[in-house]
């Protein structure tokens, strides 16, 4: 027998679309394509399905059940990777417990927290579910080095940042080129900077820059600082990988 990606779908409660994302990843091809495009599945693709969204139920990211699937890795290992993701999301959690725990003693007349705390424990970034699906081992390893952080750290952090913008954006507005000395220095910042949460090699720190322009969210990001702050990072970012990354 084999069945349309509808009724696979409608077995399954997997959207189509979710379907056809999973085929585009090769993480599930359909055993045969009809007319107009129209996929089909046979018993081995409902067995590998069930196998993706057991692998998914236990909080695998998609990379790694590739991986499982394909035999590169064993499913042990992939759920180690899970749990320290899991250890450090409980970290986070006990964090905002004590938020809430601080919140409510204030509230039953007990001394007042200090602003800035009672935020201690909320996510604050954005892309964090993206960047654990998309680069899992990136996502993990950034976990580890950030665990410890301290408010202050995070400040001083955020400075670094802002610093490393101000200055790229200041050699943009005097024209100076991305493969000059000034600017690749300021380059090496940003890598360092990167280096709080990841440390990535050549062409990790390529594909880095030009994710900045590929996503707007990132372009608006560095393009409020300055117009074209994006593109010209990109740019520096490829010069300096190329000439001091391996």
């Amino acid at each position: 027998m084999r069945w349309s990606t509808a009724e696979v779908a409608r077995m399954s409660r997997v959207s189509s679309r979710t379907l056809r994302h999973y085929h585009h990843l090769g993480l599930l091809r359909p055993a045969d394509t009809g007319s107009g495009g129209l996929r089909f599945y046979e018993r081995p693709q409902l067995l590998r399905l069930q196998h993706i969204l057991v692998l998914r139920e236990l909080g695998l990211g998609l990379d790694d059940i590739a991986a499982v699937l394909d035999g590169q890795t064993d499913e042990v290992a992939a759920l180690r990777r899970h749990h320290e993701r899991l250890l450090a999301e409980s970290n986070r959690l006990r964090t905002l417990a004590a938020t809430v725990a601080a919140t409510i003693h204030e509230r039953e007349d007990g001394p007042e927290m200090a602003a800035e705390d009672l935020f201690q424990g909320f996510r604050d970034d954005p892309y964090a579910a993206e960047a654990q699906e998309r680069w899992p081992e990136a996502y993990a390893e950034s976990q580890r080095r950030t665990e410890g952080l301290t408010r202050a750290d995070e400040r001083r952090i955020q400075a670094e940042g802002d610093a490393v913008n101000a200055d790229l954006a200041a050699a943009m507005a005097a024209g100076t080129p991305v493969t000059d000395a000034g600017v690749q220095a300021i380059v090496a910042r940003h890598h360092a900077w990167v280096g709080h949460f990841w440390t990535p090699g050549r062409e990790a720190y390529t594909n880095l820059g030009q994710m900045y322009v590929d996503d707007e969210r990132f372009t608006a990001t560095y393009d409020a600082v300055a117009p074209g702050l994006a593109a010209y990072l990109r740019d520096a970012i490829a010069a300096y990988a190329a000439r001091a990354l391996s």
